[in-house]
């Protein structure tokens, strides 16, 4: 067994351990192919859960630069073959090697609220995962998590966090005529995070409650 996988075998027993997770629905990520999987960003429990839940196939997550000043962390997150983003800025090295993982046919997640929402609570979306998803070509698939805002509060009580998984539809962002806009970025992501937002009870919907505003005029499923 390499490396990767006796650490990916351990932290999913770890983390079945300490967690009930309802993980059913990972059977409706494809096995092949470049794919992007856009999610919500709840605490620490987000990214090892679904990496080592969808081993052996790999996943390759942006993570905050930040994550390598712990050494611990950043060993995790190197075995994983993550790629550091510097947040709130344009990150060209991060851009580039996204593509690159995408263009050579393997899986790159991304959290478009940036940090942590602690709550579960959706936050609003950041644009910087439109213009790799027109660049890449690559289909999206939105996923969300729940249940893991209570950790802290289950484990001083000694009981396992519930811990679900939900997997939306696959889509494409349509073609445009050259570069998104501005406007155009950010109408995608609101696109792009209602999706995510409907796979959530309503109470986690956060700035993006009102379902009513939900369009698909930038996105093409199939």
């Amino acid at each position: 067994m390499t490396v990767a996988g006796i650490v990916n075998f351990t932290i999913r027993g770890i983390t079945r351990t300490i967690c009930e997770v309802d993980d059913s629905e990972l059977s409706r990520i494809p096995t092949h192919g470049p794919l992007i999987l856009i999610g919500n960003h709840v605490n620490f429990l987000d990214a090892p859960i679904l990496i080592t839940h969808l081993a052996p196939r790999s996943v390759v997550p942006l993570v905050k630069r930040e994550t390598w000043d712990n050494p611990a962390l950043g060993l995790l997150f190197s075995t994983w073959k993550s790629i550091p983003i510097r947040r709130g800025e344009v990150d060209m090295t991060a851009f580039r090697e996204s593509l690159r993982v995408l263009q050579d046919g393997h899986m790159l997640a991304i959290a478009p609220e940036g940090t942590r929402s602690g709550t579960g609570i959706l936050q609003k979306g950041q644009t910087g995962m439109v213009p790799l998803a027109v660049k890449s070509g690559a289909p999206i698939l939105p996923v969300a998590y729940f249940g893991a805002e209570k950790f802290w509060k289950n484990i001083r009580g000694l009981n396992r966090t519930p811990f679900t998984i939900r997997v939306g539809r696959k889509f494409h962002i349509k073609k445009l005529d050259g570069i998104p806009s501005r406007e155009e970025r950010e109408w995608i992501t609101t696109e792009i995070m209602y999706q995510v937002a409907a796979l959530l009870p309503p109470a986690y919907r956060g700035y993006y409650a009102d379902m009513s505003r939900a369009t698909e005029e930038y996105l093409e499923f199939k």
